[in-house]
């Protein structure tokens, strides 16, 4: 310092000279010195601020001038020199204020031409500018002159280098600017200097136009003061800017760039509208700007860029919103200009923008000024000549999605909806409407169709208009639907007027918009005539009538308003002038009545036109006729009371000559007495003279049964009227004519329809023979419209029936005829009742008579008594096995063993009602005692038995198994111990294969835990099958094994771990079926002589698994000769038998194919003249019978089949019988031939399902007759009988051939005919022939010479007397008080529809009826409460076949859906299944999984829609098994040969989710215990559902899945809230992760969120879910944001408000901030004033969130109070974003954002950026500094 101190005294000397000397040699001290920085050239520095804080000007002066020096030459750095001058600045007095600005300035300069792209700061407040201008305030005029200087003289660096210099300086300033008025004032001249400033470097210009636009976006307008700035400021920039572009269209340079900054420029300038003209000044220098900018580039002759329809746009909405003439003129104006220099450069023949002022300008023919008219008309006159010259450039072409859109106005959005409805096909959009959304609860459900916008935005402005007609406050109804919106739809819809598809629902929406807004009555009213005289003048090319007279049907709903009755009266009574065009006169009166049915005030002018005499005068005119007869229907019905002030007019219709105008004017005085404003019978005297006609047009017929229906009220007061009346009606429903005849049709059913309003008694009293005319009209109608009147009307004659019914007495059932008598003495004739001294002679008839009862009258104890009980039993035991002979003969085997069955139910019975008689003594015993002891007894016996005894007692064994419960474990775990101990002894034949056949049938009923002696039983049949070397045992082995066929893939037990067990056991019988099948074809293959491709193909369908293997099978026996095969034929024939009883585990598997090769098999084995496979025939003959039953009721066979086979049965035995040889082949074919053959007959007749031929059935029993009449072995004898007995149903030789033989009734006209039905025992015709057979054998079991043809005979009666005696026929308690069986009248409709029903043929082609009648029929007896005791079960199996049947025959209304009759048939067995066992069984068998997989979809869907019916009719283990098979099939892809696309497989979950809800909504016990199965039937159908949301294009066009998700919803809303919460929970790592379990959550959160909706869940549920939502990439999630937001639609506005806030929040910290944006715009578009013009789709929201935003929270609403948080956090969330896309990272205290958002984040700061500048009014001035300063471009 001391360096520099005399030098700084110097400055003080007085002479400037001198002071200035002083001043240079100090400079020159400092260049001297190596470096001024660090501690050194402290001294020195301060030296020099001394010197600038001098007082002296010479010594300031000249220091600032050295410094800049010492600057310029690199001496000192910018920074430094900037920071010494910014000092003295501030510490100097304010005459040297400009000295140190200039210097500055200077280093402002020197340092940006230094380095132009490191000369930045890191702050507004660190700019050099900046400090100068908060310094203070006299720096401001020397300022701007330095901010332009700087500007100038670097503007060769490039001007956007010096701009973007600018920029932090100019944000500052316009954030500062409303701070006081010395700034403001600053501003405005600074920014206007620079503005004018461009002038001077045009080229140069357009980089400062779009700085000062950048800066002006920031501005705020918040008093008029601003206003007048804003306003100052951009008359500046556009004075400015037209000098540019002048100039450089002069030299023609840059002219493209300069009008897109023109446009860009009135953007700017109509972004300040709304603001300006809040405050109602400045607002016509906006568009005196615009105009300038517009009226320059046309005087430069410039084109017209398609930029500036956003210029259009914008004048679009502010002619709209208008309401001041002034500014209406100056918007005319600039559109004129706009559309002139426009026409110019192309002409307008497409769709564009300005095609959307047609409505505007029709608004503003209405206004008092004759200027703005005229500028209107004119305008009008451009837009009538385009819209002439329109077109749709192809409906279907879709327009071309932006990736990436521009930021939405309120103006891209109504254009965007426009050219979205104009150009796109209307069912193939990309995205969807929020109304498609919102405004239905339904909406899912209901897209059967998708709607289009002008569809779903009629519907919502309609509801608007119900909203506006109730009491809410007019505040509340303008958040609902603001006033502004009516017009912008109304703009909308009258400019798709001219559209092809839309037009029609365009006039609607225009109608319903006039409706909502009383201000649009006259403009639509000129809209209307506008469009007239548009398609009037393109009439010429292309009719145009309907939309014409669309418009006009527009005009009466004008009249809401009573101020636009006059015009639109004055417009259509012209009209009606006497000489006007009839058609236009009819067309003006339909007009004027919709007028009056919207307004009362026009009655007095419509019923001047409705005078009676109107219609003498018009006699000529028709058309004029009939117009006013349907307007006074038309009355009539809108106003009874108006209708009778013209009651004239209505008889002057009924008494004209023209049918139409007849028939108009009986409907009206329907109406009218039907409002009962007139009297019904008073009216009908007056009229019925002129209504004869009813019986030759059905025109009039039907208008009369209308009429007459109203009479049913007063038909006791007028008897002799009403008895006419119901004639008429009677007469009209009963007439003849031709079937394609819909309007006869339309009349009968009119006139049953009457008939149903009058009461029965009434009707069966006035109607002669009603009772057997009614009936007769029924059955012999065709017509579905008809039929389905009828139905209700024989619907309310069955109810009176019913309510009126008499108590019948049932009287005591006596045998019905004589082969019944003769059963009936049976036991007594052959000496069987009560004596035992025949049980050696007859041993099998015995077993079904013997029966010992012991009584302890010397009260001996019940130990004793049960003792001499029991050995009652053994000795008869010991007697009949010894007498029994089974000869190796499997018949007689397999009779034995169904004869025991009946003897050990006596022995078993007889030790329990001893047991219960002796309950209170010491031998108290349960059941299972007395069946161990009874084992006990015949194992004992057995054992010590010779061979014919022992192999007996081996069959009673299985016997008495079968008669046990399926609980009685421990008897049959021993029973089948003891039998497995004699299978394995080879030595013993005799005892192998009678053991092997009881375990077969003690494998059948096991129970269902039992699974382990299942298997063990099963292998070892098998192992023995392979391992025997008897053909016998084999055989044996091989009906074992179909035996236990019978009991595999039945049922499961459901347990702790229900679904794992259950499929494991499923898994292990199946493998058990597979080495069945397989083990009985190997087998049956050693002994066939054909070919084994067959038998291959049937293994195939059970491949071997892996790890198992099936046993060898010994080959020893397999080259014995034919004479000892012979020998063992019955072997043989037991393995045939062994795999026909497996087809029924076979079709459980899975397999129907398989089946039927069995079936076809089986059948090629019958013919005798087959050498091939000789030994086979007789099996087959035995198995077809199974086979063929089974295969009828899964309906696997046909009539013409089963008439095949029958003949094949007859000639096989024709043959055998002329057959001379006498040999044991011949002997057993020709006994098995007629016990399959019998069997067959009554498993076919005794379903009643199928007709046989009836000659081919007698000439059967013949032979058999035949064959027991003449000499022959007794085994054959016997066959033949067993025939006849198994014919009538008996089902002797089979275990498990069911022949029902329920009651059927036979109507009184059966007769005679070629085919037979149902049971030969209950067949009229059949009886003669029938009896004498049963005699014929009855008699030998009397008496006979040959002691064991007697035996037989008796034994063959027994079975038979056994099968009727405990049939359902003659079950006792079937006499108990049931009201199903409660007899009918015999002249009741329910009887003659039964009976008719029963006897319905489809053999006979000319009794065919038709299906609809059948359908009819079977519906009224549906409903009917209580049926006759008919064989139902029969009928309904026949009826579930006649379409089928009748197919061919009868042709088939092609308006009836196929497969109905079979939902029918369904249908009345679930009603009425409670009460007919038949049809239970006929529901167990349909609804098997097996037999239900193999049902068409139609009957699938209609089960399942039924399955809350089984509740009441099924068990609970039943019913288990129902819901697991239902969730079973649903899972599974495939049904056998099926297979179903994604519609089918969603409309088959979709009908089972309604179920389970209907089920679930259940309160019964009985159904919670059911709680488990429907639950986990809902898991699988959740798990099967689509993610669909219905908003893209497919979700839209496969509605189905819609469909689905809503019954999905409804169901899992009445489920158990914690299953539900279990079934939703959403594990986190199923959330972050990418896995297919992300599939799943993003279901269950669309679940939760629809649950929400729907009010089934708290919406706590849905918020739990709100970090995992906003926190996942969008294109994943996207559904589920909107299900969101819907689920929010209802919930309260602090929910609402919060959530908004909370996504706001999470949008600052997540990965995914795209996720976050989106749900917030969809929030807030779904709440928004313009959501009615809103779309949905991932970017459109984006676009649209600056408009949706701030329209909802800057509205004087709720959301305003959470306003200036949700600013502040979208400028958080912007910044963040900003700093990510500039730098590639974010702050390192905030979380990362995912890489997957780089291609959206560019896109999204742009979003955010305009979002937050929006939201400005709600920042403060550092926030909005901040906004500013993010470069965005």
């Amino acid at each position: 310092m001391d360096l520099f101190h005399p030098l700084l005294e110097r400055t003080r000397l007085p002479q400037p000279s001198l002071q200035k000397l002083a001043v240079i040699s100090i400079f020159e001290k400092l260049r001297s010195l190596s470096s001024l920085t660090g501690p050194e050239s402290d001294p020195a520095l301060n030296a020099v601020a001394q010197c600038l804080n001098s007082n002296s000007p010479a010594v300031v002066d000249q220091s600032v001038r050295e410094l800049c020096l010492l600057v310029k030459d690199s001496k000192l750095q910018v920074s430094r020199g900037l920071l010494e001058l910014q000092s003295a600045l501030e510490g100097s007095g304010s005459r040297f204020v400009n000295l140190f600005v200039k210097a500055l300035g200077f280093l402002v300069r020197l340092g940006f031409q230094n380095d132009i792209d490191r000369f930045r700061f890191q702050s507004n407040e660190a700019h050099p500018f900046v400090k100068i201008l908060t310094c203070r305030t006299e720096v401001r005029t020397e300022l701007v002159r330095q901010v332009l200087i700087f500007t100038m003289q670097n503007r060769h660096l490039g001007m956007d280098g010096v701009c973007d210099f600018l920029r932090p300086f100019l944000n500052f300033l316009v954030i500062q600017m409303s701070s006081s008025d010395t700034m403001s004032l600053f501003a405005r001249n600074l920014l206007s200097s620079i503005a004018s400033l461009c002038c001077c470097f045009p080229d140069e210009a357009l980089p400062v136009f779009k700085l000062l636009m950048r800066c002006c976006k920031h501005m705020r307008c918040n008093s008029a003061e601003d206003v007048t700035n804003v306003c100052y400021l951009m008359e500046s920039i556009v004075d400015a800017y037209v000098a540019v572009l002048s100039h450089l269209a002069g030299n023609g340079v840059l002219i493209h760039d300069a009008q897109l900054c023109g446009a860009e420029l009135i953007e700017m300038v109509f972004s300040w509208c709304t603001d300006i003209s809040s405050y109602s000044v400045e607002e016509e220098r906006i568009y005196d700007m615009s105009r300038c900018i517009i009226a320059v580039q046309a005087e430069l002759g410039l084109e017209y860029i398609p930029e500036l329809s956003a210029v259009m746009l914008s004048l679009f909405v502010s002619l709209i919103q208008s309401e001041l003439e002034h500014i209406q003129l100056l918007v005319l104006q600039l559109v004129m200009d706009l559309l002139k220099w426009k026409s110019v450069n192309e002409t307008m023949i497409n769709v564009h923008e300005e095609i959307l002022f047609v409505f505007p300008a029709i608004n503003l023919m209405s206004s008092p000024s004759r200027y703005v008219k005229e500028a209107a008309s004119e305008l009008l006159v451009i837009l009538r000549k385009l819209s002439l010259n329109i077109s749709v450039s192809s409906i279907n072409e879709l327009l071309m999605e932006e990736r990436f859109p521009r930021i939405s106005r309120l103006e891209d959005i109504i254009f965007r909806v426009f050219r979205h409805l104009w150009f796109q096909d209307q069912t193939s959009i990309s995205g969807s409407f929020y109304l498609h959304l919102l405004c239905d609860n339904d909406v899912i459900k209901n897209q059967k169709s998708p709607k289009s916008w002008t569809v779903s935005i009629t519907e919502y402005c309609q509801k608007m208009v119900e909203v506006q007609k109730s009491s809410l406050p007019g505040s509340q109804l303008q958040e609902i639907f603001p006033h502004e919106i009516p017009p912008l739809i109304g703009a909308i819809a009258s400019v798709l007027i001219l559209h092809p598809t839309l037009g029609n629902c365009a006039v609607d929406l225009l109608a319903v918009t006039g409706n909502m807004d009383p201000k649009l009555g006259v403009p639509l009213f000129l809209v209307v005539l506008f469009y007239q005289n548009i398609y009037s003048a393109k009439a010429k090319e292309i009719d145009y009538h309907d939309i014409l007279l669309k418009l006009l049907r527009m005009l009466p709903s004008l009249v809401s308003h009573s101020a636009m009755i006059p015009l639109v009266v004055q417009t259509i009574l012209p009209m009606i002038q006497k000489d006007a065009n009839p058609v236009l006169y009819a067309t003006a009166l339909r007009l004027l009545c919709k007028t009056w049915e919207i307004n009362d005030r026009v009655f007095g002018s419509l019923q001047g036109l409705l005078l009676p005499e109107a219609f003498t005068h018009f006699k000529c005119e028709r058309s004029i006729g009939i117009s006013m007869a349907v307007t006074i229907r038309d009355v009539c019905l809108k106003n009874p009371d108006r209708g009778v002030d013209i009651i004239l007019s209505v008889e002057a219709c009924i008494e004209s000559t023209d049918t139409i105008i007849q028939a108009l004017g009986i409907q009206s005085l329907s109406l009218l007495c039907e409002a009962d404003v007139i009297d019904f019978y008073t009216a009908w005297d007056v009229v019925s003279k002129y209504a004869l006609s009813y019986s030759t047009d059905p025109v009039i017929a039907n208008s009369i049964s209308q009429l007459l229906r109203w009479g049913a009220m007063d038909a006791e007061s007028y008897p002799e009227s009403a008895t006419s009346v119901m004639k008429i009606l009677w007469e009209i429903a009963t007439s003849r004519y031709s079937l394609d005849d819909s309007s006869w049709a339309n009349a009968r059913a009119s006139a049953f329809e009457a008939l149903i309003r009058y009461e029965v008694p009434h009707i069966q009293q006035f109607i002669p023979d009603f009772r057997e005319k009614n009936i007769e009209v029924l059955i012999s109608e065709n017509s579905p419209k008809v039929l389905e009147a009828m139905e209700s009307f024989q619907a309310k004659i069955i109810t009176h029936e019913h309510i009126t019914r008499r108590r019948l007495v049932k009287e005591k059932k006596m045998p019905a005829n004589k082969i019944e008598k003769l059963l009936d003495v049976f036991p007594r004739v052959v000496e069987l009742s009560g004596n035992n001294s025949k049980g050696r002679e007859l041993p099998g008839a015995a077993l079904f008579h013997f029966s010992f009862n012991v009584k302890d009258d010397n009260n001996q104890g019940g130990l004793k008594v049960l003792h001499d009980l029991h050995a009652k039993y053994e000795m008869a035991l010991k007697e009949i096995a010894s007498s029994l002979q089974l000869s190796r003969n499997m018949i007689v085997a397999l009779l034995s063993l169904q004869s025991w069955k009946p003897f050990l139910q006596r022995w078993l019975r007889a030790c329990i009602s001893l047991m219960d008689a002796k309950a209170s003594s010491s031998v108290l015993a349960t059941p299972s005692k007395a069946t161990d002891d009874i084992l006990k007894c015949m194992r004992q016996v057995a054992e010590k038995s010779i061979p014919r005894s022992a192999e007996n007692i081996g069959l009673a064994v299985g016997a008495l198994c079968l008669v046990l419960p399926p609980s009685a474990h421990a008897t049959k775990a021993s029973a089948s111990k003891f039998l497995l101990s004699w299978l394995y002894q080879h030595e013993h034949e005799y005892r192998q294969w009678s053991a092997a056949l009881s375990l077969g049938v003690i494998s059948s009923c096991l129970h269902v835990t039992d699974h382990k002696q299942k298997f063990e039983n099963i292998n070892a049949l098998l192992e023995v099958a392979c391992t025997s070397k008897s053909t016998l045992v084999r055989g044996a082995c091989g009906v074992a094994l179909g035996y236990s066929c019978q009991d595999l893939l039945t049922r499961f037990q459901p347990g702790r771990n229900h679904i794992s067990d259950k499929e494991a056991h499923e898994i292990q019988e199946t493998e058990l079926l597979g080495k069945i099948i397989r083990t009985l074809c190997r087998l049956i293959d050693h002994y066939a002589q054909s070919s084994t491709t067959t038998f291959q193909t049937l293994s195939e369908y059970f491949s071997v698994q892996q790890n198992t293997n099936d046993p060898d099978i010994t080959t020893s026996l397999i080259n014995k000769s034919s004479d000892h095969l012979e020998e063992d034929i019955w072997g043989v024939s037991g393995l045939v038998i062994g795999l026909g009883t497996s087809v029924t585990a076979i079709y459980r598997s899975g397999y129907p194919d398989a089946v039927k090769k069995i079936k076809n098999l089986i059948t090629s084995w019958i013919p005798h003249d087959n050498q091939s496979e000789p030994l086979l025939s007789m099996g087959a003959c035995l198995a077809l019978p199974f086979v063929v039953s089974f295969s009828q009721k899964v309906e696997l066979v046909d009539g013409a089949e089963l008439n095949y086979l029958l003949g094949a049965y007859k000639d096989l035995i024709d043959e055998l019988i002329d057959t001379k040889s006498s040999g044991t082949f011949r002997q057993t074919l020709l006994m098995a031939s007629c016990v399959g053959a019998g069997n067959f007959l009554g498993c076919i007749l005794n379903e009643g399902v199928h007709s046989l031929d009836a000659k081919c059935v007698i000439d059967l029993l013949d032979m058999f007759k035949k064959i027991y009449s003449n000499p022959q072995p007794p085994l054959i004898h016997f066959g033949a009988m067993l025939g006849v007995v198994n014919a009538l149903g008996a089902g002797a030789g089979t275990m498990f051939l069911h022949c029902p033989l329920p009651f059927s009734r036979s109507g009184p006209e059966l007769k005679e005919s070629s085919y037979i039905t149902g049971p030969l025992f209950s067949n009229a015709v059949m009886e003669p022939s029938l009896t004498s057979l049963i005699q014929d054998i009855f008699l030998v079991a009397q008496h006979s010479d040959e002691h064991q043809l007697q035996h037989y005979a008796a034994w063959a009666v027994a079975f038979l007397r056994h099968y009727i005696w405990s049939s359902d026929l003659y079950n006792e308690d079937r006499t108990k008080p049931n009201s199903a069986s409660q007899s009918l009248p015999d002249d009741s409709v329910v009887m003659k529809l039964s009976l008719w029903l029963m006897n319905l043929n489809y053999s006979e082609t000319a009794s065919g009826s038709h299906v609809t009648t059948v359908v009819t029929v079977l519906q009224c007896l549906t409903n009917a409460p209580r049926l006759p005791q008919l064989d139902w079960g029969s009928i309904i199996r026949r009826c579930m076949r006649y379409e089928d049947q009748v197919a061919d025959i009868l042709q088939v209304d092609s308006a009836f859906m196929k497969g109905k009759l079979r939902k029918e048939c369904l249908v009345f067995s679930l009603v009425h299944g409670s009460k007919f066992d038949p049809l239970l069984t006929f529901l167990d068998e349909l609804f098997e999984l097996s037999r239900f997989k193999m049902l068409e979809m139609n009957l699938q869907l209609c089960i399942f829609s039924h399955l809350p019916h089984t509740l009441k009719i099924f068990s609970g283990s039943r019913l288990e098994k129902l819901f697991d098979d239902v969730a079973d099939f649903i899972q599974s892809p495939l049904s056998f040969d099926k297979i179903y696309d994604q519609k089918q497989k969603s409309l088959l979950r979709l009908s089972c989710w309604k179920s389970v809800r209907m089920c679930l909504e259940e309160v019964s016990l009985d159904s919670e215990k059911l709680m488990p199965n429907f639950e986990h039937c809902m898991e699988v159908l959740f798990s099967l559902l689509p993610v669909a949301s219905g908003l893209s294009s497919s979700d839209v066009n496969e509605t189905y899945e819609g469909d689905e998700w809503f019954e999905a919803v409804k169901c899992l809303g009445k489920a158990r809230q914690d299953w539900l919460s279990h079934c939703l929970q959403i594990q986190v790592t199923s959330v972050t992760q990418e896995s297919h379990q992300f599939y799943i959550t993003k279901k269950k959160m669309i679940a939760r969120a629809r649950l929400v909706a729907n009010g089934s869940t708290p919406l706590i549920e849905l918020s739990k879910l709100k970090p995992y939502i906003l926190n996942t990439r969008s294109d994943a999630i996207w559904e589920v944001l909107v299900e969101v937001v819907m689920a929010l639609q209802h919930a309260e506005g602090s929910v609402k408000r919060q959530w908004l806030v909370d996504a706001a929040e999470i949008s600052c910290v997540t990965s995914y901030p795209t996720t976050a944006l989106q749900f917030i715009s969809l929030l807030c578009g779904s709440f928004s004033k313009y959501m009615p013009l809103l779309i949905v789709n991932p970017h459109t929201v984006l676009s649209d969130l600056s408009l949706t935003i701030t329209s909802l929270i800057s509205d004087n609403s709720n959301w305003g109070l959470v306003s200036e948080s949700i600013a502040s956090l979208m400028l958080t969330s912007a910044n963040r974003i900003y700093d990510w896309v500039s730098n590639g990272k974010v702050s390192s205290s905030q979380q990362s954002v995912d890489e997957s958002e780089k291609e959206m984040g560019a896109y999204m700061l742009k979003v955010m950026h305009h979002t937050c500048v929006a939201l400005k009014t709600h920042l403060s001035p550092e926030q909005r500094l901040m906004l500013a300063n993010m470069n965005v471009s």
